[in-house]
């Protein structure tokens, strides 16, 4: 029994987000003696390594973000609430979230923070108004009216100089995302569009992946150079030692190595350049007193919880420990490591004294048919490797339906020349600026939401969450 439970009650568990970590350590839990609860500030489990097949018009929302409520139904112990969590309190043991204007406090026994991390723009956040990120749906749809509508206002100029402006896309940063997502605008220009429009060739389109770093992929090694070779051959000009200083409406200014600086015109600027850790992270740290970097990340001990706060389990992009990488696999296993110390914990039993991570590769796409892959020694590169990454990331994808449609957009866009996600609108370019311009007060006015004066009151209205 967890210290500070009462007697007769069941443990109450808390998990903060709904990304890998939080929603396979819910599922871990699913006949534990527990009543759980789930609280994240979006409905949906997102499958953040597709975001960039949504902005280019491969897959839909919902194959790659399917409802939590949807998932979990089946678990009696488990209630699923929507809001952002803007507080925890590791003396009350008390979380605390809003939407729209309605608050909820919610107390635990045990807690489990999965709340991932965000975009990083290196304290340059107002370089986002022109280059969107990749970390959440709503970023994806932008970026997919950003990308066709490029395309579609291109059709429309007269100016050459503003053809080629519209017709050049940059993506900063030369990791995996960048790497895909420039991958496919280049096909999305070459192979589905080039027939589509009379005035323009999209083939001309040029596509620029650029970082400060000095090799593709870094992790990848020797297959960082294999992947940059194949992003030359599809056409994609690869910049590396180059910081970019600026980002407008109109283009970026970047930096070589020399010291040189020059302008780069574009009007479609991707941001796929570093991650912070949620907030969260440095609230937790100022309470236990644990450390956290530069990147947001808290330092948690070898079992993953905080420093004098064993019921408080940190999990996945948040934490800071033995270099682990910001990928799906640690918040997934660090997820289900947290459910069964929580398990043990509650019946009493010993926990696990280490969590260990057991690194199961990492891929990328480049281009239809080629890839890179690294498992263990094993590195592969092209088809094989390719075709390595369609089954695990299948695997992944929560959900027959999903994993079904998901196949046959697939067969669409990489047997033959189509995208079928092509729809963009205004709303889904400029959603985003105009919320940012109105503010909060807006998006409660507008939705109905309630204000709270003072002190946050426990809307739940029960006494076991």
């Amino acid at each position: 029994m967890s210290s500070g439970q009462t007697p007769g009650r069941r443990p109450r568990v808390v998990i903060i987000g709904s990304g890998f970590g939080g929603l396979f350590a819910a599922q871990r839990l699913r006949k534990a003696p527990v009543d759980l609860t789930l609280v994240a500030k979006t409905t949906h489990h997102l499958f953040q390594p597709l975001l960039y097949q949504v902005a280019t018009g491969i897959l839909s929302p919902g194959e790659i973000a399917p409802a939590t409520r949807e998932i979990l139904r089946h678990q009696e112990n488990t209630r699923v609430v929507l809001g952002e969590v803007t507080d925890v309190d590791l003396d009350a043991r008390t979380v605390t979230s809003t939407v729209l204007g309605r608050t909820t406090v919610l107390a635990y026994d045990e807690l489990i923070v999965a709340a991932g991390a965000g975009q990083s723009y290196f304290g340059n956040d107002h370089f986002a108004e022109y280059a969107p990120g990749m970390k959440s749906i709503d970023d994806a749809l932008e970026l997919r009216g950003r990308i066709f509508g490029a395309f579609e206002l291109a059709e429309l100029a007269t100016d050459p100089a503003e053809i080629d402006r519209l017709l050049t896309f940059i993506v900063v940063g030369a990791g995996p995302t960048g790497v895909e997502m420039a991958g496919q605008i280049a096909e999305l220009a070459r192979r589905t569009l080039h027939r589509d429009f009379t005035t323009i060739d999209p083939s001309s389109a040029r596509v620029i992946l650029l970082d400060a770093a000095p090799q593709v992929l870094p992790p990848f090694g020797p297959l960082g150079q294999k992947a940059h070779k194949r992003l030359n051959e599809i056409g994609i000009e690869v910049q590396l030692g180059a910081m970019v200083t600026d980002v407008d409406a109109d283009g970026i200014v970047v930096k070589d190595g020399d010291g040189h600086q020059r302008r780069i015109h574009a009007a479609t600027k991707i941001w796929a350049a570093g991650v912070q850790a949620s907030p969260l992270g440095a609230q937790l740290g100022e309470q236990s007193g644990a450390a956290v970097d530069r990147a947001g990340r808290i330092s948690v001990l070898s079992d993953l919880t905080l420093p004098g706060h064993p019921e408080v389990h940190v999990v996945g992009d948040m934490i800071s420990l033995d270099r682990l990488p910001g990928v799906a696999q640690v918040a997934i296993q660090g997820g289900r490591f947290a459910a069964d110390a929580i398990t043990a914990r509650t019946a009493g039993r010993p926990t696990a004294p280490e969590f260990h991570y057991h690194d199961k590769g990492s891929m990328a796409t480049i281009s239809r048919f080629s890839a890179v892959a690294q498992v263990g020694k094993l590195k592969l590169s092209g088809f094989l490797a390719w075709m390595m990454w369609l089954v695990v990331h299948l695997a992944y994808i929560v959900g027959f339906r999903s994993r079904v449609t998901t196949v046959l957009h697939w067969m669409v866009s990489f047997l033959g020349r189509g995208r079928s996600e092509r729809v963009a609108t205004q709303q889904q370019v400029y959603g985003r600026l105009a919320l940012e311009e109105l503010g909060p007060d807006f998006e409660v006015s507008k939705a109905g939401g309630q204000h709270h004066h003072g002190e946050p009151v426990d809307v739940t209205g029960r006494q076991s969450a």
